[in-house]
């Protein structure tokens, strides 16, 4: 069986991964108060996740909109726009678009 082609195009917003607020499936809990300590804390404070979008301006404004707490505005990088959002549990994401 031959695996269906990827698309070209992106993606519509919001129909990518993004963090449930309810741990399912392979998501553990913390099984004692040291780990519970680590919540939110898994990178000491450094973005370790990423979100990639296609179309930035979109996304940090509808981001926005809905409430979730960006940590670092929008900035250029040499990679590409990116600003650094913050999760339910205080870990760090970037949303960027990386530069063609």
């Amino acid at each position: 069986m031959q695996p269906a082609p990827l698309s070209s195009s992106p993606p519509p917003p919001f129909q990518r991964c993004f963090a449930s607020p309810e741990p399912r499936g392979g998501s553990a809990r913390a099984s004692k108060p040291e780990q519970e300590a680590f919540i939110g804390n898994q990178a000491g404070g450094r973005v370790f996740l990423f979100l990639e979008t296609y179309d930035f301006a979109r996304d940090y404004a509808a981001y926005r909109t809905r409430g979730v707490p960006f940590v670092r505005e929008p900035a250029e990088a040499p990679y590409g726009t990116v600003a650094v959002f913050e999760d339910l549990y205080g870990n760090l994401w970037d949303l960027v678009q990386f530069s063609r």
